[in-house]
């Protein structure tokens, strides 16, 4: 079996109630993602946060500027798994600028399992990088949310075809 890390992709405040940007489904997702740690951690998968921060060279950001508490990951998120890895992202891409393939490389990763915030963009877009295509990589869907219901099922059905939708049972199984 490949080895595998799941990669929490933006489980920030702003996202939640309360936040600049409070998304759809964030309380399910949040409970699946914790499931989903639950069971990373059981499987010894190693998890690493992915965290956006706005670039504070362009200017102050509608949401995710440094060092608000809206650009923190949730504490629930942190709670059920506080030694995961951090990595800082600027861009949809969490592959972009980041230092996420040296810390999959140093973990000897071949499969991704990529779950998170927003589903059309920051999930789809770190599955689909060109950095991405030497791995095995599954969406997790249920572990993923956005603005609303449809956008977030346009966004999965786009990825329908390259075969990467999954769930957290199947594949931390």
């Amino acid at each position: 079996m490949a080895k595998q890390a799941l990669l929490i992709i933006d489980l920030q405040n702003d996202y939640f109630p309360g936040g600049l940007y409070p998304l759809w489904n964030t309380e399910q997702t949040l409970s699946n993602i914790k499931s989903a740690i639950e069971l990373a951690q059981q499987n010894d998968v190693p998890v690493i946060h992915i965290q956006h921060i706005a670039d504070p060279a362009l200017g102050l950001a509608p949401f995710f500027n440094e060092d608000t508490e809206g650009a923190a990951i949730h504490p629930e998120i942190l709670s059920a798994a506080p030694d995961a890895e951090v990595v800082i992202k600027r861009f949809a891409d969490s592959f972009e600028q980041t230092r996420l393939e040296a810390v999959l490389s140093e973990l000897q990763v071949e499969e991704l399992l990529v779950c998170g915030m927003m589903t059309q963009n920051c999930v789809t877009h770190t599955a689909i990088s060109k950095a991405a295509e030497k791995y095995q990589v599954s969406i997790l869907a249920d572990c993923c949310t956005t603005v609303d219901e449809m956008l977030h099922l346009i966004a999965l059905n786009a990825v329908a075809p390259r075969g990467l939708l999954s769930t957290y049972q199947q594949a931390l199984a």
